[in-house]
């Protein structure tokens, strides 16, 4: 067989795998992909090529700022801000029908500007939002569906993890991938919160109002925020000034991130130990996929796909933006059937080259796939947000998470069509200024 067609075949056998086995996705792409390199070439070719690939990844200074940024999240999380944060925006948007769920996503938000984890932000806002929401009669869908996708935000917000390993792969300025997604998943947080307005309007007695709080009480609980602000501009100003690189910024922050959870009591021993241990857990996951991802990529690229597909896509009489959303549909489709992480990992490859062919700008390329990679989270049957909600939360069935979450897909489309319209608004004017 030729190697192009070796590489089609290694696709279908990787997600044969995925769907017949419960194998992780991390380990099903090593093993096609170690054995499609040992088709191609020989297996002793194979042991060490992939052996100096992962060498060269696992080596990389850039990768330290993934658990770094994590850890920063688990502090916050065992911390108790999570409980602050909801406390907060309740008293500010909580009178309003569906208030709470307005809440939960921009408490959500706010989270997620120090922990760029999207399953971290399901699980905080899970165990403080659904008990209140199901105290003021909240139907399960909404109040499942906003809490998956609020988490989305996670990997989207800065610091997310999805655009430090888009950055480490592509060679792209994290500090440029960071600002440039500011006013993206602002407009992405808003359309999520603009979408319970509309759910109300389809079902009144979905999300009834809660007691409004008077502006005394608003103002005084805007304190319980500042440490949030507080990490999320030194990680942003470092970025921005460039007088350290991501992984100082990212290891400054976590310092002071577990300064602040001690001067406050926030933090007890057993709970630094959690942030930890469960660090360690996410990091590692986050690692396998990487690395998974890296030996099918080389077996990809071994076969010659990627270009042949670049070649081919590039001779077809299509515009630039039928392509794109071309693409976009395969990561679509993608993510509901693997690990968004992943398949943005193994798709880069295939897909990056033809996008750059096309002219389109890598910074902001990566908020796009960013935006459909947390699409993916909240999408059957992988939907990861949607298993850790309906984990934290055990009245709510899956198939109720997953419906309440299909309310919000649309926010995500017409988000990216926002940015495919006014590109240089919505991204360049804030990444062009990164030192």
């Amino acid at each position: 067989m030729e190697g192009p067609v070796v590489g089609v075949y290694g696709i279908i056998v990787m997600f044969a795998i995925l769907f017949l086995t419960k194998i992780p996705a991390a380990f099903v792409m090593a093993l096609v992909g170690f054995l499609g390199v040992a088709y191609v070439t020989s297996f002793q070719a194979a042991l060490g090529m992939i052996g100096a690939d992962m060498w060269n990844i696992f080596s990389s200074y850039g990768l330290t700022v993934i658990p770094m940024f994590i850890l920063v999240g688990e502090f916050a999380h065992y911390g108790g801000y999570n409980n602050s944060l909801y406390s907060a925006t309740y008293k500010w948007f909580g009178h309003y029908k569906g208030g709470l769920s307005i809440t939960t996503i921009m408490a959500c938000a706010i989270f997620s500007a120090i922990s760029g984890s999207n399953t971290a932000t399901a699980a905080t806002m899970s165990t403080v939002a659904i008990p209140e929401m199901k105290k003021y009669n909240y139907h399960p869908q909404l109040s499942a569906g906003s809490v998956a996708a609020g988490a989305t935000l996670g990997v989207l917000i800065p610091p997310s993890i999805v655009l430090v390993v888009y950055g480490l792969y592509t060679g792209q300025s994290i500090g440029k991938l960071f600002f440039g997604n500011v006013i993206p998943s602002a407009i992405l947080t808003v359309l999520i919160a603009s979408t319970v307005f509309y759910i109300c309007w389809r079902h009144p007695d979905w999300g009834p109002k809660g007691p409004r709080s008077g502006w005394i009480e608003r103002i005084k609980a805007l304190p319980d925020l500042v440490d949030i602000f507080i990490l999320f501009g030194i990680i942003m100003y470092a970025l921005f000034t460039g007088v350290v690189t991501a992984t100082e910024a990212a290891a400054a922050s976590c310092a002071i991130a577990l300064v602040l959870c001690l001067a406050r009591r926030k933090l007890s021993w057993s709970g630094f130990l959690k942030s930890v241990s469960d660090t360690l857990w996410i990091s590692c996951l986050v690692f396998m996929i990487v690395a998974g991802a890296v030996i099918f990529g080389r077996f990809l690229a071994v076969t010659r796909l990627p270009f042949e597909a670049a070649a081919m896509i590039g001779s077809l009489a299509l515009p630039s933006w039928v392509l794109f959303w071309i693409i976009i549909a395969c990561y679509i489709i993608g993510g509901c059937v693997m690990d968004a992480l992943a398949f943005l990992l193994v798709s880069l490859p295939i897909f990056y080259p033809i996008v750059m062919q096309m002219g389109y700008d890598p910074i902001w390329f990566g908020q796009v796939i960013c935006i459909v990679t947390t699409m993916g989270s909240i999408m059957p049957p992988i939907g990861i947000c949607c298993y850790v909600v309906a984990g934290m939360a055990k009245d709510i069935p899956l198939g109720t998470v997953f419906r309440g979450s299909f309310y919000y897909i649309p926010s995500y489309i017409l988000s990216i069509i926002v940015l495919m319209l006014f590109p240089y608004a919505t991204v360049m004017i804030l990444s062009d200024l990164v030192r």
